[in-house]
């Protein structure tokens, strides 16, 4: 399922024997890890629970959310500081930038009884301009050409791909396949890549903008497969593995970041670590396609 507020999925769907359990202390993470060599750098830690960063298009900060709100790390001195997003104070890991630079998208869950809300609003901070009438509605690409948002929605007690124009307008639906179908991201020919539990395992799909062909491109069934990520050049995906016996998308398991060719072949794993939800739910390549930024979590005494 998507996440709930501020992405504490596990905490609210606790047994009612744990009901009174205080949530885990974290340390979260922010990494950088270098392709070609697996170098892994964190560029950015705290005892706090931050998730899903996005690489900004010059390559200059990253984003990440925090605790509701969209927070800023210049590369160069490495010290957060938190976005002006208006009166979106709900903000959950479902945001990123368009290709130009110029906005970005969020998921908000500030209106409608605490729905995620899509919406966009310039990417240096200011006022947020609702997107999606219907709710709730969880953002994951952009179109190459900046006038399309691709994203995860639940309509009628199904979770399917949806795509609407930037401008605002009617949504359309893309998948229609029983289960989950979650975490549209394009790819620089315009295909949307996603990940579909249609099989009966969560596997990674991709399909033409309009939904046509539809294709699954993971099969290794020992592994459950979640937010493929095409990188900028369009040659290689990466995306969030879990053993197959987990369910959804929880936080705190320990996941591997798996790599495979935009057009198809074995994937292989590029990163262990201890993660999941949160980790790499969104586009975090680095512009020149070098790099990725993911958030890994330390569980803390308490």
């Amino acid at each position: 399922m998507k996440p709930a507020p501020l992405g504490l999925v596990l905490l609210l769907a606790a047994p009612a024997a744990r009901a009174q359990e205080k949530p885990p202390m974290i340390e979260s993470r922010l990494e950088v890890l270098t392709v070609a060599t697996g170098a892994r750098e964190v560029v950015h830690s705290a005892p706090a629970h931050f998730e899903a960063p996005n690489w900004s298009r010059d390559g200059k900060h990253l984003l990440f959310n925090q605790e509701g709100r969209i927070l800023v790390l210049p590369l160069d001195d490495r010290k957060p500081r938190t976005l002006d997003t208006g009166k979106a104070l709900r903000c959950n890991n479902d945001h990123g930038l368009s290709p130009d630079g110029k906005w970005l998208a969020i998921s908000d869950q500030s209106e409608d009884d605490g729905r995620s809300v899509i919406f966009v609003l310039p990417a240096s901070g200011g006022t947020p301009r609702r997107v999606t009438a219907k709710s709730p509605s969880y953002w994951h690409g952009w179109s190459p050409d900046g006038k399309t948002l691709a994203y995860c929605a639940e309509r009628g007690g199904e979770y399917d791909v949806y795509t609407i124009p930037v401008a605002g307008g009617e949504e359309t639906r893309l998948t229609t396949a029983p289960g989950l179908d979650d975490g549209p991201d394009y790819a620089p020919d315009g295909r949307i890549w996603f990940n579909s539990a249609r099989t009966g395992v969560m596997k990674i799909w991709r399909m033409d903008p309009d939904g046509k062909k539809q294709e699954q491109m993971t099969r290794n069934e020992e592994f459950a497969d979640w937010f493929p990520h095409p990188s900028p050049d369009g040659k290689q995906v990466v995306f969030l593995s879990y053993d197959r016996s987990v369910e959804g998308h929880p936080a705190n398991k320990d996941v591997v970041l798996r790599l495979m060719p935009s057009e198809g072949g074995p994937p292989r794993v590029i990163a262990r670590l201890f993660g999941g939800q949160g980790t790499i739910n969104v586009p975090s390549w680095s512009p020149d396609s070098q790099r990725l930024a993911f958030v890994s979590y330390r569980l803390l005494e308490k």
